[in-house]
């Protein structure tokens, strides 16, 4: 089994190749153009050790010299800090507070239903897709509103909508014809080169055309 304690001197990140929230990370470190390794953990045995440093032995988890750090929002908002350029949250407080609220409502509405079509049985599955799609597309006007989610540059808002809407045919959930401006949306995320650096072998093949 692979140990943490020798990788501490790279800043590593413990990663599924399938998960929105370990693709959230990544989107992150390449955004942010961090020189980072990367540890699939699909088909592997766990590091041993990292129980001990993470207590819920999940993935994403962040090795930064003696900093272990877990939780996707956790993580995204210690790069954002760690490396302020480009900074991918606002400055003042109250705009970051609100980000963060913006942050917290996608992850109970949008990520929750992920996590029932990715786990559930058929019927909450595609329950879970209708609510999904129909939710995303009540948002289409204020995706329509800035370049970017209710912003002129990229945010850790983006890099989390992104892993998600890159999902959506690998889910099996269709938008509405009308949802328009989600399209437009998407496919601005998805040519960022941050984003195909972002994606591992498995992602990319997630959406025929990438």
């Amino acid at each position: 089994m692979a140990q943490i304690a020798n990788r501490r001197s790279v800043m590593t990140l413990f990663s599924s190749s399938t998960n929105c929230l370990c693709h959230r990370t990544r989107i992150v470190l390449a955004e942010k153009g961090v020189s980072y390794e990367v540890t699939y953990l699909d088909n592997q045995m766990l590091p041993e050790d990292l129980a001990d440093q993470n207590p819920y032995n999940s993935v994403p988890t962040l090795i930064d010299r003696n900093l272990v750090l877990f939780d996707a929002r956790v993580i995204s908002e210690y790069l954002d800090e760690r490396f302020p350029h480009p900074p991918l949250m606002p400055v003042d407080p109250v705009s970051r507070a609100k980000t963060k609220i913006a942050l917290f409502r996608m992850e109970k509405d949008w990520y929750s239903q992920v996590n029932v079509i990715e786990s559930g049985n058929e019927a909450e599955a595609n329950k879970a897709r209708q609510i999904l799609s129909e939710s995303i597309a009540a948002s289409d006007e204020i995706f329509g509103i800035k370049p970017y989610f209710l912003s002129d540059e990229f945010s850790l808002m983006d890099s989390a909508i992104a892993p998600l809407l890159w999902r959506l045919d690998h889910y099996g959930i269709v938008l509405p014809v009308q949802a328009k401006a989600v399209r437009t949306y998407a496919e601005r995320l998805f040519e960022r080169p941050s984003f195909q650096t972002s994606l591992s072998d498995v992602e990319k093949e997630m959406r025929v055309f990438i």
